[in-house]
């Protein structure tokens, strides 16, 4: 394959390579899988499978060019091209978005609002804040009374490895690849086998943005047995960012032992929200809809517990019964459409087994529960009704499993104590949402609630500069702002006696 056509964009003729040393390649062992669409059942794609061969090429690549033409880059050098290569982005914005939206299902508007800006945003942000976080610097004296002056250094922490969800896949891909590259870190990302798609065309835009060959890699695959297994346990690897599962987030750290790596998660969650009577409900009403079935209810940050002062109890749920089934399912671009579908008829699977389950445990179907009626090809799509439920104990499954669709349980509670209790007693710790008129009790409440961002009257905001991560099972380390140098970096001491 020559230079030229290694170049070209690999999901115009839906054929996904990997993206290696700012070239595209095939598997060497030929063997491929399908990418389906989420909408109608298609095959959208042909993907090349990586084995060991093409993990090793790509960690090989990005192992030149740390010591190479991007390890000798200034810190402005290598932040302007971060800024250019968010220009890039978004010179290609409605190719990026119809591109995310041919892979998730998930509505134009979430795409072209959240998902394509958020991607290019990262970029910038982070290039910022690496221009203007110091460093300490101190000042002491030698026994024999010289001046020792020391301070510290910030430098790339090596070759990331960078796993990627589905859900979410360029806003959460660069949220780690833009740090990442900012402190002068090389990658090679493994996008999820569900959504290869946008990984793959920023490989182009990368060589576009003159970013060298080698900084930004893609292997595609599967976890086990696959790229994902030789990537994180690849012994050239220096650090490896993962969001998902718990489960894969145990295997992955288990591999990560080996040669000491450090490790960053983001995990699962059963999130809470806490509304007291005094709340407005309007606004409650109007962001609990999106908490819990935006992106069809596959946002680790959603809401799927719902506790609801006794006295507002009632109207609480007609309420939100009435939004869901307001929501309008249907495919990417229809007028009006709000709800996408699952990612996969596998994740439908597990989603309907929770439906079927709650119903076992004794749960009221306010609304929704099973599959919509939908027209046409459409039926051969990964559809679900949004649901809601009352009436499950608090040790039912389905209140204390991660189900990631679009699904909630309301229950009432009494007192402020006993809210805070049930809403942490999970082993999760990602989110929660507070809604109060009481700023008093809105701060008190807030402090005791065991989660890694409280939203209080709001859900989704974020300053990229702040502290994001998870409690307990629901992840390992920080992310945004500085938290985001502390693991992409390491920092020396320099001890200067003059």
């Amino acid at each position: 394959m020559s230079p030229d056509a290694a170049r070209k964009p690999q999901t115009a003729n839906r054929e996904v390579m990997h993206f290696i040393d700012g070239h595209y390649v095939p598997s060497c062992s030929g063997k491929t899988f399908e990418d389906i669409s989420p909408v109608d059942g298609s095959v959208i794609a042909t993907v090349h499978e990586a084995g060991k061969a093409e993990v090793d090429q790509a960690v090989a690549a990005a192992r030149a060019a740390l010591n190479g033409p991007w390890g000798k880059l200034t810190t402005p050098e290598r932040t302007a091209l971060l800024h250019h290569l968010a220009n890039c982005i978004e010179k290609r914005f409605d190719e990026f978005v119809e591109t995310e939206c041919l892979d998730t299902g998930k509505p134009y508007s979430d795409c072209s609002h959240i998902d394509i800006p958020r991607g290019a945003a990262n970029f910038r942000v982070f290039a910022d804040i690496v221009k203007n976080i110091p460093t300490e610097a101190f000042t002491m004296h030698a026994p024999d009374g010289a001046n020792v002056l020391n301070y510290a250094l910030r430098v790339p922490k090596g070759v990331v490895a960078t796993i990627c969800p589905w859900n979410l896949p360029l806003m959460l891909m660069t949220w780690k690849v833009g740090p990442a590259l900012a402190c002068g870190n090389t990658v090679v990302v493994k996008p999820s086998e569900e959504t290869p798609l946008t990984t793959s065309l920023l490989g182009e835009v990368m060589n576009e943005a003159g970013i060298p060959p080698g900084v930004y890699n893609v292997v595609n695959g599967f976890g086990p047995d696959s790229a994902g297994t030789y990537l994180t346990e690849h012994p050239d690897v220096d650090a490896i960012t993962f969001t998902g599962e718990t489960r894969t987030g145990e295997a992955i750290m288990r591999a990560a032992a080996k040669g000491l790596r450090a490790v960053s998660f983001e995990l699962g969650g059963k999130n809470p929200a806490l509304v007291f009577a005094d709340c407005d409900l309007d606004l409650a009403i109007a962001n609990t809809v999106r908490s819990t079935f935006v992106n069809c209810g596959q946002v680790c940050l959603g809401t799927e517990r719902i506790y609801v002062e006794r006295s507002l109890f009632p109207t609480f749920v007609q309420r939100l019964k009435e939004a869901a089934e307001k929501l309008k399912i249907g495919p990417p671009k229809e007028p009006g459409v709000t709800l996408g579908p699952l990612i996969s008829q596998v994740h439908r699977d597990k989603v309907l087994s929770y439906y079927r389950l709650a119903v076992e445990e004794g749960a009221t179907v306010v609304t929704g529960g099973g599959i919509p009626d939908m027209p046409g090809e459409l039926k051969n799509g990964s559809w679900v009704q949004p649901t809601i439920w009352t009436g499950l104990s608090p040790d039912a499954r389905t209140n204390r499993e991660e189900v990631f669709g679009p699904c909630c349980h309301i229950a009432p509670f009494d007192t402020e104590e006993e809210a805070i209790r049930i809403a942490n007693d999970t082993p999760y710790g990602l989110t929660s949402v507070v809604w109060t008129r009481d700023l008093s009790r809105a701060h008190r409440v807030a402090a005791q609630l065991q989660s890694g961002i409280t939203w209080i009257n709001s859900w989704f905001l974020r300053d990229l500069r702040t502290p994001f991560g998870g409690m307990k099972h629901s992840g390992i380390g920080r992310e945004g702002g500085v938290h985001s140098l502390e693991f992409y970096t390491e920092l020396r001491n320099i001890c200067i006696r003059y």
